[in-house]
């Protein structure tokens, strides 16, 4: 939904419009439409060289602020997943076959935008024998190869936990390894009923202790967890040393999605990073807006120096 200076990060980018709605979106879920030259820079080049960012599919309300910082988040192994959570608006099916020229494509294309940091992640695909492991490092490798000034996050599925599959992510060397957690134990039947939140923590930890990777993982606020819950989820994350963790706000794509129970304050957001930081993480990002991928060169920088071999904190 579009207005002349303002645009509301909201949920209804299907079905009702936010004026037929009786929800009123807090102020502080309101942000300025995107504009600037470095976005409208990437926002041509992208549409010229069909390249899908999970910026746009998903409306993500920093879409301006990240692309005229030159960092852009794009998606592989097709626009169909495997799995059905229930907030994601990414399409649940039977994927089509692999595009096997997908990781020279993003990679050339990722060469032409003059890039300081990207976020590549994917859809589920439980449909393949090694869940799409070999795609992801030919992609990055391939990216590494053709942008290597370019720092590479790599945000994966949980792959089961299975060692066997991360180990192949990991060898390829991506700067920051991320994996979200999504949301508090108790509601992860309910939220994401394909995936476990074991299987999320035990990729996290294996990553970190047998490659070193600088881990990074996020959860969703305001699908009905309690505050306690919150907390524990991040002991939990710290127990297997994630460095870095986001929080924002979850906004319903559509009112076949989960809904909004509650709207977190700026105030409680801020209450969280600290706790955050007395935790151990070495960089919280919380807040309404904030994303899993938002200002991502932002959440690593002073983590690892700019000469660091990939995928050593």
């Amino acid at each position: 939904m579009r207005y002349k200076k303002t645009q509301v990060a909201s949920e209804w980018r299907k079905g009702e419009s936010p004026k037929s709605s009786k929800t009123r979106h807090p102020e502080w879920l309101k942000v300025r439409m995107p504009q600037g030259d470095e976005y409208h820079r990437l926002k041509t080049l992208v549409r010229e060289h069909g390249l899908h960012t999970v910026c746009e599919s998903a409306s993500c309300p920093n879409i301006g602020e990240c692309w005229n910082y030159g960092t852009l988040t794009v998606m592989i192994l097709g626009n169909v997943c495997t799995r059905s959570c229930r907030f994601c608006d990414v399409p649940t099916g039977r994927p089509g076959a692999l595009n096997t020229h997908e990781p020279e494509e993003v990679a050339t294309m990722l060469s032409k935008l003059n890039l300081k940091y990207t976020v590549i992640t994917s859809v589920d695909r439980d449909d393949l024998p090694d869940e799409g492991a070999s795609h992801w490092a030919a992609t990055i490798t391939k990216t590494r190869e053709l942008c290597p000034g370019m720092k590479i996050e790599s945000l994966i599925p949980d792959f089961h936990g299975r060692p066997d599959l991360l180990t192949i992510i990991c060898q390829a060397a991506p700067d920051v390894l991320a994996h979200n957690l999504e949301t508090v134990a108790s509601l992860q039947t309910r939220i994401r009923p394909q995936s476990r939140y074991d299987w999320s923590l035990a990729a996290l930890d294996f990553t970190r202790k047998e490659f070193g990777m600088m881990t990074k993982s996020g959860l969703m606020l305001g699908l009905g967890e309690k505050q306690e819950e919150v907390i524990q989820a991040m002991e939990d994350l710290r127990k297997v040393d994630c460095q870095i963790l986001t929080l924002g706000q979850y906004l319903r794509p559509s009112w076949q999605h989960h809904p909004v129970i509650d709207y977190i304050s700026p105030a409680l957001f801020k209450e969280y990073q600290e706790i955050g930081e007395k935790m151990g993480f070495a960089h919280v990002e919380s807040g309404p807006l904030v994303r899993s991928s938002y200002r991502a060169d932002r959440q690593a920088a002073g983590l690892f120096p700019i000469d660091a071999v990939c995928g050593k904190p």
